[in-house]
């Protein structure tokens, strides 16, 4: 019986002790869980105090004044800038960064007014302005010449060929897989023609009549595309899941062409040409050392490769570096109280990147 009894008071204690170690284990959980979140409040909706969050706290802040100094930098200087009566003209681009210098000529000025976009400190402008630049002093921007378009989204480049009297052919990813990449959320996938028209810069006949639309794989180019006049691609081989495949697509697009044809190219930037890089990843960062290599090939094999110019700039916009969150990441009324991003150089994923252009001609 006293064996019995005292059985049943041991199992009362353990039970007991299970119960406060519980107890002790989810407070002491919690706590840890607290220490080592960067939240800004803990589960109480009081602030987090712990050292960790206490070191971390005020960098989103720290994002935004630098990003909001830096975009009121850039209107100024963008209000600041001459506006001249431009022609098309020859400059002998060069395969190079963009820079602040670039968005003050009289060339980026040009298209700028040519597509009616604004002339802003943007890279993607400077994007726009490049490839066109390119197919004008090249030859190519003629009545009849034929041009192919990689990872086209909604740009407004085949708009603006086809009011020149150019037959494009743009191309993207199928929808299902641009889904899954997360391109047709954001602008950057053209599933269908609609998506290229731009009534402001070219007529739904002319428009209809020569531009065409066909999915393809920047990693496999369908072997139809062939014969072009030149080719393009604005920021899109970053995205093919390495950069040895982003340097094969720009040796591939090379096949699309006649002999004597264009390839002209732009994509992320990595300004350290020393260090690591972004590698196997939705969006690599590419080095000199990359398009060096790249270049000493296409020569090699008797292409013509338009000198690279390295230069990073010496304006201020060459040293603002735009870090996240971006706008779509950012409250409606955040986007409204900064106004229109500007920038030349970002943050991506610790590394600065800027945009680089390449210009090849086909032997």
């Amino acid at each position: 019986m006293f064996k019995k009894r005292r059985t049943r008071e041991e199992a009362r204690l353990q039970e007991q002790l299970a119960d406060l170690r519980t107890s002790v284990t989810a407070d002491v959980l919690g706590q840890v869980r607290d220490m080592l979140s960067l939240r800004p409040i803990v589960a109480t909706g009081q602030p987090n105090l712990s050292e960790l969050a206490m070191a971390v706290h005020d960098i989103p802040a720290a994002h935004l004044s630098l990003k909001f100094f830096g975009y009121e930098l850039a209107r100024s200087l963008a209000a600041g800038m001459p506006v001249r009566e431009t022609t098309e003209r020859h400059v002998g681009l060069a395969s190079k960064l963009s820079t602040q210098a670039d968005m003050a000529t009289d060339w980026v000025e040009h298209w700028c007014a040519m597509l009616q976009v604004p002339r802003i400190f943007h890279r993607k402008i400077w994007e726009l302005a490049y490839v066109l630049q390119a197919f004008a002093e090249n030859g190519h921007m003629v009545p009849g010449a034929r041009g192919l378009g990689f990872g086209c989204g909604e740009e407004p480049i085949a708009s603006y060929l086809a009011s020149r009297g150019v037959a494009v052919t743009v191309t993207d990813l199928d929808a299902d897989r641009a889904q899954a990449a997360g391109w047709a959320d954001t602008g950057q996938h053209a599933a269908s023609l609609e998506k290229a028209f731009r009534p402001l810069l070219v007529d739904r006949e002319s428009f209809d009549r020569l531009v065409t639309h066909r999915v393809a794989d920047m990693n496999a180019i369908p072997t139809e595309l062939r014969g072009y006049d030149f080719c393009w691609s604005v920021c899109a081989l970053e995205h093919l899941g390495s950069i040895a495949q982003g340097m094969r697509f720009i040796e591939a697009s090379l096949e699309t062409l006649r002999p004597g044809g264009l390839a002209v190219h732009t994509t992320e930037f990595n300004i350290n040409p020393d260090g690591p890089t972004i590698d196997n990843w939705p969006t690599v960062l590419f080095q000199r050392r990359h398009f060096e290599a790249l270049a000493e090939r296409l020569r090699a094999a008797g292409h013509d490769v338009a000198p690279f110019d390295w230069d990073l700039g010496d304006g201020p916009m060459d040293r603002f570096i735009d870090l996240p969150p971006w706008g779509h990441d950012l409250p409606a009324e955040y986007v409204k109280w900064h106004g229109e991003g500007a920038h030349l150089k970002v943050g991506l994923d610790g590394f600065v990147s800027t945009c680089v252009g390449i210009v090849v001609r086909k032997a």
